[in-house]
């Protein structure tokens, strides 16, 4: 009886299952990376089960059940909002929309600055020039007085949020993709690749991308706990989707109900505590990803 030979695609999932084993065998060594992976997943499951947690009705102002602005009590945890809505269900509901736009606009973020990262590092001469004066333009614009320019020209949408941030965070993710992309491109194997017929387009998706695609998951989990800063900001100066409920709206919506001048902590604490953990958790990720990508660094465990 004959043995079956293992294809070439049952072979490459053999090693990416592989790869994956030791990633998480050297990832689960980092204690904080752990720590903040799990605050991670926890948030998620419950931005994820927000409808079966506290009912969609918890974003409604004719529907609240309480008085406005009332204490943390029993029956609400958390107080209440200037129009009586329980805080905890809009602190639970707010995680759907906080999480997205920072996910949403991270992966944009690092999208555009791979491509042009990868592009310029390949090509080279004037047009990398050019394409690296852009990136350094942008680069020293403040980013967040270019996203709310660009928040307040467009319409106010979740959309046009997670636009404004991605198009405006990428210069840092292109010129380090476009320096592993020249560290790349100078081995003898890319060589042998032009060498027998290997395009740009072979080489910059089969051997160039692979290569700096731990940078680009690295970048892109430090960019997250950013791009969820900075929507809560946006939210917060009253530039985000006023038909939805954010932390950063939920800051925006105690401001103008005079929540500093009034004492009334409850409705500040909540959604800033939540902004500034889940920032902190991606931000652990993000160093214990690059720990185990990039043993050179030496981050601590």
């Amino acid at each position: 009886m004959t043995t079956a030979q293992p294809t070439a695609g049952s072979l490459a999932r053999a090693r990416q299952r592989e790869s994956l084993g030791r990633f998480w065998q050297q990832y689960r060594t980092h204690r904080a990376g752990v720590f903040g992976l799990a605050g991670l997943v926890l948030i998620a499951v419950i931005a994820l089960a927000a409808p079966l947690l506290v009912g969609s009705d918890v974003q409604s102002v004719t529907k609240a059940p309480g008085s406005p602005l009332e204490a943390p009590s029993g029956e609400f945890p958390l107080g209440t909002d200037q129009f009586g809505r329980s805080l905890l269900g809009l602190l639970v509901w707010g995680a759907r929309i906080s999480l997205t736009v920072g996910l949403l606009a991270a992966a944009l973020s690092v999208a555009i600055g791979t491509l042009v990262g990868i592009i310029a590092g390949h090509f080279g001469g004037w047009f990398a020039t050019v394409l690296m004066r852009i990136t350094d333009w942008f680069l020293v614009m403040p980013t967040l007085v270019l996203a709310i320019v660009l928040a307040t020209v467009l319409d106010h949408s979740i959309w046009t949020v997670i636009l404004a941030i991605g198009v405006t965070s990428w210069p840092t993710t292109a010129r380090l993709v476009r320096a592993q992309t020249i560290a790349v491109e100078s081995r003898p194997y890319i060589e042998r690749a032009r060498a027998l017929g290997g395009g740009h387009g072979h080489v910059m998706t089969r051997h160039v991308l692979p290569n700096v695609v731990p940078l680009v998951l690295t970048q892109t989990t430090l960019g997250i706990s950013d791009a969820i800063l900075t929507e809560a900001t946006l939210a917060f100066l009253g530039l985000g989707d006023p038909t939805l409920i954010s932390w950063g709206g939920m800051l925006q919506d105690a401001r103008e109900a005079g929540a500093v001048s009034s004492g009334h902590w409850w409705y500040l604490a909540p959604p800033g505590i939540a902004i500034a953990l889940v920032a902190l958790a991606f931000t652990l990720c993000g160093r214990a990803v690059e720990a185990v990508l990039n043993p050179k660094l030496g981050v601590g465990r």
